[in-house]
């Protein structure tokens, strides 16, 4: 208790002087490290203000830059797209113009199939392989060829515009990346240190998607246009052959349909030709029919004429040989009657010419058959060649589509 109750030790005046002293040279040591670092954090502040100012001005050309690179792209992409666009719309129109140039060669190549079917038809000798059938033949193979050749173009045109379609989807998608990264980067641009939707963001430093260097943004833009270029410039090519094609195409099959009608046209001239020989022969053979007929009644009269003299002879003759006994005499009366019966006897056996005329008769009857048989002939061929075949191709035109 006595302890407890003890006084606390007393220091010394100059123990106390030091103390104080010590007080107010840490104090003033403490005040002036503040001040250092007061002094410090005001140009590291100031540095950092600098530094961020600098930064994001920096960053704030940046955005403008790449702002400035995606609307040129955009505006290279534009150009392309519309170029394309118009592209296949024009080669759209030379698809129309071969479709129209193929459906119009199937009525040529129906009517020249008709007139070789038809031309069977012929009769006779005039079914013959003729200038007519070799040039429709040809012209046939002409058609199928020309079909052929435009069904493949537009093939390859249909396979063009496609391909066109796809390089337009291209454009229109890289297009439409590029409006979005536009209206993103236009954002950006706008936002300042003092526009109220601005926040921290945790996950921003973390890298999503797949992310491309700028080379690669390049080289795929780059692509882009270039493959459109490329189908442009190869859509401007086939219809360039398109017009080639189609220009060749009718002027050759103008020239076969013109080759063909005139061979019909030559042709029809020598059937004609023939048939009038046929008809003078026939003329001329019904004239010597008349001619025959008239010299076998004449002939058949003749030998009806000689019918009475020859009687009366015989008569004569079978009464004299009733004569009796010794009348019965050879003398110059019975002699001029046999005489006489003998001579008009062989004058009508002279007259067998009725048999070869009457022979001749039916030979001349023959030829007329066979002239009016082969005139028949003839008008058929001609009423197939010159009524149906050649007016039909009439119908016939060859436009240039």
């Amino acid at each position: 208790m006595a302890r407890l109750l003890q006084a606390p030790p007393k220091f010394h005046p100059s123990e106390w002087d030091i103390a104080n002293k010590m007080q107010c040279a840490s104090t003033e040591s403490q005040k002036s490290r503040s001040e250092c670092m007061i002094a410090e954090s005001r140009r590291l502040q100031d540095e950092i203000e600098k530094t961020t100012q600098k930064t994001q001005s920096d960053v704030n050309k940046k955005i403008e830059q790449r702002r400035d690179e995606i609307k040129f792209w955009k505006q290279e992409l534009d150009n392309k797209l519309e170029q394309i666009v118009h592209e296949t719309e024009v080669l759209l129109t030379f698809k129309t113009r071969l479709e129209k140039s193929l459906e119009s060669c199937k009525e040529p190549l129906d009517i020249a199939k008709k007139c070789l079917l038809n031309r069977q038809r012929r009769s006779g000798i005039d079914l013959v392989y003729d200038e007519v059938e070799q040039e429709l033949v040809k012209e046939a193979e002409v058609l199928q060829g020309v079909i052929a050749l435009l069904e493949r173009t537009l093939e390859q045109t249909n396979e063009q515009i496609r391909l066109n379609r796809s390089a337009k989807y291209n454009l229109e998608m890289d297009l439409k990346d590029k409006f979005t990264a536009l209206m993103i980067d236009d954002y950006c641009a706008s936002l300042t240190n003092n526009t109220p939707d601005i926040r921290y963001a945790d996950n921003a430093l973390k890298i999503e998607g797949n992310f491309v260097s700028p080379e690669e943004w390049i080289d795929f833009s780059n692509r882009n246009v270039e493959k459109a270029e490329k189908q442009r410039n190869n859509s401007l090519a086939l219809r360039a052959l398109i017009d080639s094609i189609l220009s060749q195409t009718a002027s050759d099959m103008r020239k076969q349909r013109e080759t063909v009608n005139v061979a019909f046209r030559n042709r029809v001239k020598e059937v004609k030709d023939a048939k009038n020989k046929l008809e003078t022969l026939l003329a001329m053979v019904m004239d010597e029919t008349a001619s025959q007929e008239k010299n076998i009644a004449a002939l058949k009269k003749a030998i009806a004429d000689k019918e009475g003299p020859v009687k009366v002879a015989q008569t004569r003759l079978e009464a004299r040989n009733r004569r009796p006994n010794v009348e019965l005499c050879y003398d110059t009366v019975q002699y001029r009657l046999t005489s006489e019966v003998h001579e008009i006897t062989k004058n009508i056996q002279r007259q067998d010419t009725l048999a070869q005329a009457e022979t001749e008769l039916k030979a001349l009857s023959r030829r007329q058959l066979s002239l009016e048989e082969e005139i028949q002939v003839k008008k058929n061929t001609l009423y197939i060649d010159e009524v149906l075949c050649m007016q039909m191709r009439e119908s016939v035109s060859i436009n240039n589509f």
